[in-house]
């Protein structure tokens, strides 16, 4: 069967070309990528970035200074970027029109403000950075880092100059020192004078601190108070803002009951209408009531006589009966002596008159039963429509008392709705008042919270005040000992004036000394692993990324389970696909390792390892996706996918793991890209053989495990498929 798959792809141009073509796909994701993000920054001074000077200058002690000027020359001169001087016209329609990048103004002060150091506002030197981040983001990133170095220059260049502006003023100092010299001659009598006023200090500053202390007690006893007052407040306020909810929960209830207290009076008429209209019926159906009862009554007295004659005709039906048996028995020996056929005749004549005669008979009895029951009945009947009558009579009462005081109720209910109308309008009044009060609560708030502030300003100044005041009458004590001191002092001064005069005038300064003062440090960078450049440290993120692609595209050229003739067993079929994907995954790892080797020299830690790396991160990815291809098809395609792009999110390729969002971390431990860049950080940069063996043997298990589920799964379809048929050839 291997033969067989072989031989398919040799003898298919439809087939042999695409899997040629698809080997490439990694040196063309990788190569490619790399290629082209191998070293951007060396390409920088191609970068258009537009410098606006608009400096004025300044002169200093009859120099001109041009300090942006001089920045524009050496940004030109650098070539850190392709620095272009422009107008401010140009600037703005070259930025807009995306001709720069970047824009560096240098303002019209900038030189002004570098001389105002000693001033008593010193002003910074501004630069304006402006990026077009539309045109290009990441430009931007560039240039902000760039602007640091240039304004570390510009921060050197400027205490460079200040340092040799302070040491030729320190050579003027000298002259200063022996005019000073001169000077504390006369300030020697100054100071005998301040030692008299010092000690008429003392004196008053004793009385000012006894009084400070008494004023400090005041103020605390008032600060007390307000703070206590402001404490009120704001309970008022809390209070008045529940009961202004309060008040408005009950406006609306107010409102609604008035509402009610309308739809009451309504209903209460109505009903007052309904009682009167009840009060007329109940008085028509009394007297129909006592009309019923007349009626019933005579109804019982017909009963009871219509009881008694169906008893009567009872009894005489029996007797007639009785005649017709007697005529039977006495017909029977006349009918002896007649002709047969009339005997028959009268004989059936006698029978149906008999049995008419017990039918009538039967039926008498019955109606006998049934009037007796109908007398019963309309007995009962009668008393029970006198009682009723009696009762309509006690509800007629009742519903003439209650359509008597339906008036009452009517004015009642009126009442209450005037009175429901007239506290919803107070209620109204009340919440606006409440609210009004409320407002007034925060401005008292507000105030006494100010007050109380300044109150505890208040208290701490007096606090401060005494203390201090109590401090300088202390201090006026030393002030009177030390202007005696000071009177000795200052012909010690004088002479010391002199002797620094002399020194001063011995100190001298180089471009060095001006040099060290501007930059005092200099910063050694010692690398761990170095990475010469951006395509080293892309180099395990592409490389993953295109053997992942490429392994996918074999999947679209290459038939993972189709078999090329009929399966013998589930493990020769699969052996078969494997092998061939096992020789691809070996020439797309070859020519990734060539063309990372050799055409874009990539320096590596070992290149046995970077070998051994590549063709094992090949092998896993081929394995993973032929399973997710082989059981699902075309589905397993786009699962591959969605495997792809967690695992560019997640490997820690680009950025570092801990940089992207939380909920992406989980994924990085699960798949497999994350060890397959860890095995080619070991091998390329770190050289870390622990990480590159626990990598590396993740991936291991990540290919065996996929090996052994397609392996189940070519087992299973051989049985389903091919066994059958082959048990009965």
């Amino acid at each position: 069967m291997i033969k067989s798959e072989w031989k398919s792809i040799f003898t298919n141009r439809k087939l042999l070309i695409p899997f040629i073509a698809v080997l490439f796909i990694p040196v063309m994701y990788a190569g490619m990528f790399l290629w082209a993000f191998w070293d951007p920054y060396a390409n920088l001074k191609d970068l258009p970035v537009a410098v606006l000077n608009s400096d004025e200058g300044v002169e200093v002690s009859g120099t001109e200074v041009l300090i942006g000027e001089e920045l524009t020359n050496n940004l030109i001169e650098s070539e850190q970027f392709n620095f272009i001087s422009v107008t401010k016209e140009e600037a703005e329609k070259g930025l807009l029109d995306e001709d720069y990048y970047l824009l560096i103004e240098i303002p019209k002060n900038f030189s002004q403000n570098a001389t105002t150091l000693l001033d008593d506002n010193p002003q910074k030197m501004v630069l304006t950075y402006k990026p077009n981040e539309g045109y290009n983001f990441l430009s931007s990133q560039i240039g902000e880092s760039a602007m640091d170095r240039i304004s570390a220059q510009v921060n050197e260049q400027v205490t460079s100059t200040y340092a040799e502006i302070l040491f030729e003023s320190i050579t003027k100092l000298g002259d200063g020192f022996a005019e000073a010299a001169d000077g504390a001659g006369q300030l020697t009598d100054g100071v005998s004078k301040a030692n008299d006023g010092a000690a008429d200090l003392k004196e008053y500053l004793e009385q000012l601190a006894s009084s400070t202390i008494e004023l400090q007690d005041g103020t605390k006893t008032v600060s007390d108070g307000i703070q206590s007052a402001a404490s009120g407040s704001s309970d008022l306020k809390s209070g008045l803002s529940s009961l202004s909810d309060g008040s408005t929960q009950l406006t609306d209830g107010v409102s609604k009951s008035a509402t009610g207290a309308e739809t009451l009076n309504s209903g209460i008429k109505e009903y007052t209408a309904g009682v009167a209209q009840l009060n007329e019926s109940y008085q028509l159906l009394g007297e129909k009531e006592k009309a019923l009862v007349d009626s019933l009554a005579k109804l019982q007295s017909s009963s009871a006589t219509l009881n008694d004659s169906a008893n009567q005709l009872s009894q005489g039906s029996a007797g007639v009966t009785a005649g017709i048996t007697a005529l039977s028995e006495q017909l029977a020996q006349l009918t002896a002596s007649l002709p047969a056929e009339q005997a028959a005749a009268i004989k059936e004549t006698l029978k149906q008159l008999e049995t008419g005669s017990s039918t009538v008979s039967a039926g008498l009895e019955k109606l006998s039963g049934g009037t007796a029951a109908l007398s019963t009945g309309t007995t009962q009947v009668s008393d029970g429509a006198a009682q009723l009558n009696a009762k309509y009579s006690e509800a007629q009462q009742g519903v003439a008392k209650l359509n008597e005081s339906s008036a009452k109720l009517v004015e009642g209910s009126s009442s209450l709705m005037e009175g429901s109308n007239t506290l919803a309008v107070k209620m109204n009044e009340f919440n606006a008042g409440i609210k009004q009060a409320y407002a007034g609560s925060s401005s008292l708030v507000d105030g006494l919270n100010q007050l109380a502030s300044g109150s505890t300003q208040l208290k701490d100044g007096t606090s401060t005040l005494a203390e201090k005041s109590g401090e300088l009458a202390a201090g006026s004590s030393e002030l009177a000992e030390g202007t005696k001191q000071l009177v000795d002092g200052s012909g010690t001064l004088q002479s010391s004036l002199k002797d620094a005069s002399e020194q001063s005038s011995e100190v001298s300064a180089t471009d060095e000394t001006y040099d060290m003062v501007a930059s005092p440090v200099d910063v050694e960078v010692e690398q761990v692993n170095k990475v010469p450049n951006y395509g080293t440290g892309f180099t395990p993120y592409f490389l993953s990324l295109g053997l992942f692609v490429g392994a996918l595209m074999i999947s679209i050229v290459f038939p993972f389970v189709q078999p090329v003739i009929k399966p013998t067993s589930g493990v020769s079929w699969f052996t078969s696909k494997v092998t061939v994907l096992a020789v691809a995954g070996s020439i797309q790892s070859i020519l990734v390792v060539m063309i990372a080797l050799f055409a874009l020299k990539v320096e590596t830690q070992s290149v046995g390892l970077f070998i051994l790396s590549t063709f094992i991160t090949s092998f896993t990815f081929l394995a993973l996706i032929q399973f997710f291809v082989s059981v699902l098809g075309d589905a397993g395609r786009f699962v591959a996918i969605v495997v792809l792009i967690l695992q560019l999110t997640t490997s820690a390729g680009t950025f570092p793991l801990e940089m992207i969002p939380q909920p992406l971390q989980f994924f990085n431990k699960i798949l497999p890209m994350t060890y397959s860049v860890q095995s080619f950080k070991a091998s390329i940069s770190t050289g870390d053989m622990g990480q590159f063996l626990h990598s590396n043997g993740i991936l291991i298990g990540f290919m065996m495990t996929f090996l052994l589920l397609t392996l189940g799964y070519f087992l299973l379809v051989f049985k389903k498929r091919h066994s059958k048929q082959t048990t009965e050839a």
